[in-house]
């Protein structure tokens, strides 16, 4: 119908704008131009998971948006799938999109190959070994860490479909996730991906448990937001009243982070003390005791939870 018609182009205009959003404007019609071109080329064409391509190089250009990272990077993500159903594909798409791009699209497809080969060749090795040699891998053969980026993009958008269409191999997927991606996404620092990953592999892993500590913060979500919301309003106000220059974020305890924390304390969720948090960004890192100095002004320490990661910083497992 005409109505759905307008509905879906309102739909796609939003989804460009956030696709473009922190680019010049000319940056918009080169990924409508990628979209147009990835669109044509996937047609109706699934993934091993069940999810048609189309959706998923969108998924992965959004993740790849909300983190900032480039037009080639960007346009890269809309065309990640192009060598499966392109013949010369690299060739083509320098001539259409630029090498940079197509360089981009190549180094995903060698971290995939990358990947088969390293679950084939080390099955004597524990899982955690091939873990740790696959992060490494993806590292040092990845030049670029954009490809880096992408991959870890692909990765959230596959378990954010999985968590909409369960399928058989869902918890093989979600263990990879927690073993791999999570650390290498927790190892070059982007941590918002970190907790997405491991929240939805966590909920596919162990559905009862997530389920019985998402309905706990939910009955407390409400005291908890405006807990963040004054808590910000007054570290902020104390710190321009110090002089010092910071921003300040709350944030909500990710529901693995909880997990994890109780199972190695052995704690129940009422002795969880920190499912909320906020965290301060400042310049220098003596301006990080100038902030701690001011906490603890306005909240008293809990004994024995307190740890200092930058006099002893934290092992990224």
């Amino acid at each position: 119908s005409v109505t759905h018609s307008i509905a879906q182009a309102g739909a796609e205009d939003a989804q460009f704008d956030l696709l473009a959003e922190g680019l010049p404007p000319e940056a918009r019609a080169q990924l409508v131009q990628a979209a147009d071109f990835a669109r044509g080329l996937y047609g109706e064409q699934c993934l091993g998971t069940g999810e048609p391509a189309w959706q998923h190089a969108l998924g992965m250009a959004l993740v790849a948006a909300s983190l900032r990272l480039d037009l080639d990077t960007r346009l890269a993500a809309l065309l990640f799938a192009s060598a499966d159903f392109l013949e010369d594909a690299s060739e083509k798409l320098t001539a259409g999109f630029g090498a940079p791009v197509a360089d981009l699209v190549g180094g995903l497809g060698r971290l995939k190959g990358l990947q088969l080969v390293t679950a084939r060749n080390e099955r004597a090795q524990s899982v955690k070994a091939q873990a740790e040699v696959l992060r490494k891998m993806l590292l040092a053969m990845s030049e670029d860490i954009r490809v880096v980026l992408l991959r870890l993009a692909s990765r959230t958008q596959t378990l954010r479909h999985l968590a909409e269409h369960p399928e058989a191999e869902r918890a093989e997927v979600a263990r990879e996730s927690l073993d791999i991606y999570a650390p290498l996404a927790n190892r070059i620092g982007v941590w918002h991906l970190k907790w997405e990953l491991e929240d939805l592999a966590f909920r596919f892993l162990e559905p009862d448990t997530y389920k019985r500590i998402a309905k706990m913060l939910d009955e407390r979500r409400v005291e908890r937001e405006q807990f963040i919301e004054e808590a910000i309003a007054r570290l902020q106000g104390e710190l321009a009243a110090a002089g010092l220059v910071a921003e300040v974020y709350g944030r909500p305890k990710h529901i693995y982070s909880i997990y994890s924390k109780m199972k190695a304390k052995n704690l129940d969720f009422s002795e969880v003390y920190d499912v909320r948090a906020l965290r301060v960004l400042v310049g220098e890192v003596k301006d990080c005791y100038t902030v701690l100095g001011i906490a603890h002004h306005i909240w008293l320490p809990i004994p024995r939870e307190f740890d200092d990661y930058i006099a002893h910083p934290k092992g990224n497992d």
